[in-house]
């Protein structure tokens, strides 16, 4: 294949979107709507991508830090063949160039990649959908043998052109000598007094060139985004074909429509997920896994027939198989649990290993700590492992049963097969096959009267 120059049109400044933020940098899916079109580009090889910024350009260029992205701007906003101007510089000789659109986040490398094939000699090609209702596009005029003959935008269609439903995408490909020679061709004698990349097609039909019109699998992948009920359409679009990706994988799913996912899932087979999960950044789920409803899992490495219960929120952690967690747990970062181990409701761990079979079963806080095999940690018990400026350890050895209602104050050690008694404060290390008790003498004061209430 040639080398491919991608222009990326990104200058709006999206007045629609009522938003000090420009408009390509709004997200779908956690993740711009420029961000979107890159990724498209990237499955493109021998590519160099030239991103034109008008509104926010700053903001636009520091949003991305890449060595294959060239950022040039338009100063003024005089329509998109005026926007590919600015990247005339920068095109290489024998390249073809592909024209995409930063607000247009959802096309596939599959509609791209024939866009480019269907370049030749003396043929460019255009992306065109058919729309049941064409409302705002640009029409395709066909001639009598069926050929593109030019594109009519819609405020200066006749009433025979408007009946039209095939219409313009704005996505092009063609070889970047004609781009030279035609761009400066086109003047700006229409409604809107701007100058048209549309009007390409013509120009190129006037030289011989056929135009190769391409359709993608669907709509979706050539609606733009002007305002922000098409981005929340685009949103629940883009999150049902990500939900049929994953279900067609092996995983059910108890409503599609409630299902989220912003960034990398992967999964094994016979997993089950309840209702109005997240799933955010690189996650990877094995296989025979359940997940309750409300559950909010971060980059996270799920193990397999994981069983995650209700509200159950999982950041920067790996899951051992058979491990149980919640309802109502916090697995934050830095928490590796073991296998078969159990986490329970009201319950939050960070930066905790949690080795084989062990349980915390409920209302509990452990942090900065390396739990062995086989560790019973009771309600209500806590590790102290901040003292104002430093974290500090603790270390739990195999077998350790830890009594309801402690306070671990590291840094603090308790070796294999430790006891420590309900209640107790520890701030000295527990010895292997010992008990730890550490309270305050208990008194029962007979006679005792219960306070009562004053009167006003």
């Amino acid at each position: 294949m040639n080398s491919t120059d991608i222009v990326i049109l990104a200058a709006g400044k999206g007045t629609r979107m009522q938003s000090a933020l420009p408009k390509v940098l709004h997200k779908i899916a956690g993740k711009s709507l420029l961000a979107h079109v890159l990724d498209a580009a990237d499955s493109l090889p021998n590519s160099q991508k030239i991103v034109v910024t008008g509104h926010g350009s700053q903001q636009v260029r520091d949003s991305f830090v890449r060595s294959d992205c060239t950022f040039v701007e338009q100063p003024q906003q005089l329509g998109t063949a005026h926007a590919v101007q600015m990247a005339l510089p920068h095109l290489r000789e024998n390249a073809t160039v592909l024209i995409l659109y930063g607000d247009v986040p959802l096309i596939t490398p599959a509609t791209l990649k024939a866009m480019l094939n269907a370049v030749c000699d003396r043929q460019i090609s255009l992306l065109t959908v058919n729309l049941q209702n064409p409302m705002g596009y640009g029409r395709i005029v066909r001639n009598q043998e069926s050929e593109i003959d030019a594109i009519v935008e819609q405020k200066d269609a006749n009433p025979d052109q408007l009946e039209i439903t095939e219409v313009n995408t704005g996505v092009l490909a063609l070889g970047a000598k004609q781009l030279q020679a035609w761009l400066p061709l086109i003047d700006n004698n229409n409604a809107q007094g701007e100058y048209y990349l549309t009007d390409l097609i013509a120009l190129a039909r006037s030289q011989g060139y056929r135009v190769q019109s391409i359709q993608p699998k669907s709509a979706t992948e050539v609606e733009g985004v002007n305002n922000r009920v098409q981005l929340s359409q685009l949103e629940r679009a883009h999150q049902l074909e990500l939900a049929e990706q994953l279900m067609l994988s092996g995983t059910s799913l108890a409503d599609p429509s409630r299902f989220d996912q912003r960034g990398q899932l992967t999964a094994g087979s016979d997993n089950y997920i309840d209702v109005n999960c997240l799933f955010e950044g690189d996650v990877s789920i094995g296989s025979g896994v359940h997940i309750g409803p409300n559950c909010h899992v971060t980059n996270s490495r799920i193990g397999d027939a994981v069983v995650i219960k209700a509200n159950t929120v999982i950041e920067d952690a790996v899951i051992g198989d058979h491990a149980v967690l919640g309802p109502f747990a916090r697995i934050r970062p830095g928490t590796v649990l073991g296998k078969n181990t159990k986490v329970g409701n009201f319950v939050e761990t960070k930066k905790a290993y949690v080795g084989d079979g062990s349980k915390i079963n409920h209302l509990s806080y452990i942090g900065d700590a390396e739990l062995g095999a086989g560790v019973n940690i009771g309600a209500g018990t806590i590790t102290c492992n901040y003292d104002g400026v430093n974290k500090h350890k603790t270390t739990i050895g195999d077998g350790v049963f830890v009594g309801s209602n402690s306070t671990l104050i590291a840094p603090l050690t308790i070796l294999d097969r430790g006891f420590v008694a309900a209640g107790s404060t520890l701030t000295q290390n527990v010895p292997s096959e010992s008990l730890a008790v550490s309270r305050t003498k208990q008194r029962n004061i007979e006679g005792w009267k219960r306070p009562t209430k004053k009167e006003d």
